[in-house]
């Protein structure tokens, strides 16, 4: 098929190298005319394992290209998919414009029938203006399509070819034989492809992630608790995850969510909710844990030193989870600047997250390119992401690099008594 994705961010760019890999001819789209020139260069602005292989090469078998000229990419398009940020407004809110800017666009480029699929998360009714947008722009025949994406940061390629399912909310036949042609290459293992109405397939997608982000809370409170009554999390975990209505996905305890999809979307659902006149209290139960969770490493800091001025805390992980450069709302964020409005200094490194957490910080942190080197000298370790490379690392050599033997595991990548075998004072979160 011939298809036109909408944005280069990591949706889009997703989208389009996913498609263009099981043999349509695809057009990426965006506005800025620099990141264009970069992506044909196969220079990729994000970091996601196997999307930069995936872009060179079906940019070298002429089935992906790059461009910045909408009008020509809509009329040689039979599908055009619509990625384009959705970021909150000052009340939460989704902000729909340039969801809506991109479809008055292609509305005025359109040349014959389009299947028109928005691929940003939105609130529901965001179909139906589309609908009425593009409507009054063009005289061309057209569908709207909801169809939701379902990609987990640093293993989003597995995801959209291997999908758990696939929602489509469409209403109009033609499109709904196109879409579901479009994507049964992906769906030959049994995943289901899901048709429903719009409204209900842009709801999933808010859903889908409050439910995740109410798991994480959840676990996050029994942890607070467990510290409270000298419980072990780990064990009460273990207890919860046997039970098959329960299951072990998404019960870890740690320093809270980050990143760019559960705390928008935890926002947006509940401004919609209240839009509609009911009160969502899980909603704002999530939010409220989730920012205490992210403190909650600082105040044992705190407590076992008394006062961080001039103390070094290294900070093992800046990104907001393992394999991805992602920072918005990472939780280092909120611990970084608790360190250093205490007084404190911190010593940082992250596999992948330097870059990001410059535009953060700047200089008011130290960046080192080695875990071990953030340890030299350091008064204490934080972890706060749990990339592959922290959980078996030489303690020895950790003990003999820092000032003071002394742990603060924000992801509880290790036992009490692992630690305190190595010689280290250990604070972790349940426990």
């Amino acid at each position: 098929m011939r298809i036109a994705v909408v944005g280069t961010g990591y949706v889009g760019l997703v989208v389009g190298a996913c498609l263009a890999e099981n043999g349509n001819e695809v057009i990426c789209v965006d506005n800025d005319a620099s990141k264009v020139r970069s992506l044909k260069k196969g220079r990729i602005p994000i970091y996601e394992p196997g999307l930069e292989e995936l872009v060179v090469r079906n940019q070298r078998e002429k089935r992906l290209s790059f461009s910045t000229a909408l009008p020509r990419a809509v009329r040689a398009s039979q599908i055009v998919f619509i990625a384009v940020g959705t970021p909150p407004g000052e009340d939460g809110a989704a902000d729909l414009k340039y969801v809506v800017e991109v479809a008055r666009d292609l509305a005025r480029a359109m040349n014959d029938y389009k299947v028109i699929v928005n691929k940003s998360t939105v609130p529901v009714g965001t179909a139906a203006q589309l609908r009425e947008t593009i409507r009054r722009e063009t005289i061309h025949p057209f569908s709207v399509v909801s169809n939701p994406e379902f990609l987990k940061q640093g293993a989003a390629l597995a995801d959209f070819m291997r999908p758990d399912r696939v929602v489509l909310g469409v209403e109009d036949p033609r499109a709904r034989e196109l879409m579901k042609g479009l994507y049964s290459p992906f769906t030959r293992t049994g995943a289901p492809i899901m048709i429903m109405d719009c409204a209900s397939a842009e709801l999933s997608k808010y859903a889908a992630n409050a439910m995740l982000a109410t798991r994480v809370s959840f676990m996050n409170e029994i942890a607070n608790i467990c510290e409270k009554v000298s419980a072990n999390v780990d064990e009460v975990r273990r207890a919860m995850a046997a039970d098959h209505r329960i299951g072990p996905a998404f019960l870890f305890p740690g320093v809270g969510y980050g990143g760019s999809c559960f705390p928008k979307d935890v926002r947006a659902l509940l401004r919609s909710a209240e839009s509609s006149g009911y009160k969502a209290d899980i909603l704002k139960a999530i939010e409220s844990v989730n920012s205490r969770q992210k403190s909650r490493l600082v105040s044992k800091i705190r407590k076992h030193f008394t006062s961080l001025k001039g103390k070094v805390i290294a900070v093992w992980g800046l990104s907001f989870k393992p394999n991805t450069d992602d920072m918005r709302e990472a939780p280092s964020v909120t611990i970084i600047e608790g360190i250093l409005s205490q007084g404190g200094k911190v010593t940082a490194y992250d596999p992948e997250a330097e870059k990001s957490a410059r535009r953060v910080f700047g200089s008011r942190i130290e960046y080192v390119e080695h875990s071990y080197e953030a340890l030299t000298g350091a008064d204490a370790l934080a972890i706060v992401t749990e990339w592959n490379e922290f959980r078996e690392p030489d303690f020895a050599r950790m003990r003999s690099l820092m000032k003071s033997p002394v742990v603060f595991d924000g992801r509880n990548l290790f036992t009490d008594e692992q630690m305190r075998s190595a010689g280290f004072t250990y604070y972790s979160i349940g426990r």
